[in-house]
């Protein structure tokens, strides 16, 4: 267990030079404040500040001082700097000036809702599959959209380009404490995924910011560009985030009951429930860009229909076969473009508000909902995720139980991000408007 004395020591130890301060903002992207080592005693003991207001959906300018307080257990060394001047990196909370967790700092709000399933006797572990795509870059180092190269899913060199880019993400991740469990080429050419073992919510959370910090920057060091875009290219699948989740009671999966035709025990079905009633609510944030509706599309793979089966992939909620310790379900809709402590709480929130309800799930699905007509799902109830991020962003307004995972403070800003992007989005003449109707009308 890293303590201050033990950090303090291996920086001196390791000649570490410059330390990382790192946050996350509310739209999902990773800030850092860079100290020198000489500052880092100041920094452990939280008498760090920093100017609020210029983090998107922070505080205004005239609320801007806050703290930063490091979580210990995040402290690691960035194996890629150069050991003559090692540089480290530390996560940190957002605290107000008087001593309080700042409602606007993502992780502090997954910390709240953690603590109301651990009030319900529960803690949720999560395994995360990202997504990403390697493209090459031109003459300047920009990046476009030219994959490097033509493989498909398992596939390996020669084929597959990025096995070395690949190999080299795994091994930093590794020096950082990961137990990453597969890295392979994805179904589309140039895609690809990494999977770490599964854990706690918030650390999951802090592990998935690493995992795209550090797969963007060996990337460039082999001369490609990572996107997490969730569909950068037409006519072939998109990026997904799956996450597998379980509540534990103690030691014992909670979702696993030996009893049972299914062994899934009544809180798990519940859970299922509760995600089902509040995916329309919180699709916003586990899907919270324009371009992750252009991957929520019919025939690529993607989870468009509010389901579970334990048989096929077509619906939102796959339940793996494994059980005991390994019972658990899939929800596959969210996608890497997300801030993985918002779409974490607003899940967590969602099962358990299915608990607290006892929200029955419906019959499970295990036909192809891909190739049932739409008289057919509506036969059977099935409803659809949002088709658009403001369609999205209205559901969210209607929810007031994901409204609540995501606190006052973060749901108004994030409200007011989302609908100012969507408004530039909607203004915009799009290429595709010019091919079609310049010449036309």
């Amino acid at each position: 267990m890293l303590d201050k004395e033990n950090i303090l020591k291996m920086v001196k130890d390791e000649k570490i030079r410059f330390i990382y301060l790192q946050i996350i903002d509310i739209t999902g992207i990773l800030k850092s404040v860079t100290i020198p080592s000489s500052q880092l005693e100041k920094a452990l003991d939280g008498e760090l500040m920093f100017d609020g207001s210029s983090i998107e959906g922070f505080v205004r300018i005239e609320e801007s001082d806050m703290y930063l307080r490091p979580d210990l257990s995040t402290f690691a060394v960035l194996p890629w700097r150069p050991r003559s001047e090692s540089e480290a990196r530390i996560i940190c909370d957002v605290y107000n000036p008087d001593g309080t967790p700042f409602a606007g700092c993502p992780r502090c709000n997954l910390k709240r809702v953690v603590k109301e399933a651990e009030d319900m006797g529960f803690q949720m572990n999560v395994g995360p599959e990202s997504e990403f795509f390697l493209f090459h870059t031109d003459e300047n180092g920009d990046p476009g959209t030219v994959t490097h190269d033509q493989a498909g899913y398992f596939d390996l060199a020669p084929i597959d380009l990025g096995e070395n880019a690949r190999r080299d993400m795994v091994l930093v991740l590794e020096e950082m404490g990961f137990e990453v469990e597969a890295a392979h080429h994805e179904v589309a050419p140039g895609q690809h995924e990494l999977d770490f073992k599964y854990g706690p919510a918030v650390a999951t959370a802090d592990k998935i910011a690493t995992l795209k910090h550090v797969v963007r920057v060996m990337a460039q060091r082999h001369g490609l560009h990572a996107s997490f875009m969730p569909k950068p290219l037409f006519g072939i699948n998109g990026s997904g985030m799956h996450c597998h989740q379980s509540l534990f009671r103690g030691k014992e999966n909670a979702f696993y009951d030996p009893t049972t035709p299914d062994q899934l025990s009544q809180d798990a079905l519940y859970y299922i429930g509760g995600i089902l009633k509040h995916a329309r609510g919180f699709a916003a944030v586990t899907n919270p860009i324009i371009n992750s509706y252009k991957r929520l599309v019919p025939g690529y793979e993607a989870p468009v229909y509010l389901a579970w089966s334990e048989k096929n992939r077509s619906p939102l909620i796959r339940i793996p076969a494994r059980r005991g310790l390994g019972t658990r379900i899939e929800v596959r809709n969210p996608d890497p473009a997300c801030n993985p402590y918002l779409a974490l709480a607003v899940m967590l929130k969602a099962g358990l508000d299915g608990i607290k309800q006892k929200i029955d799930p419906p019959e499970p699905v295990d036909e192809n909902l891909y190739e049932m007509s739409q008289l057919e799902r509506e036969k059977l109830g099935i409803m659809s995720l949002p088709g658009s991020l403001e369609e999205a962003l209205q559901e969210l307004k209607n929810d007031r139980v994901i409204q609540e995972a995501m606190g006052e403070h973060i749901y108004n800003s994030f409200m007011a991000a989302k609908m100012k992007e969507w408004d530039e989005y909607r203004l915009q003449v799009h290429p595709w408007e010019i091919k079609r109707y310049l010449t036309t009308f």
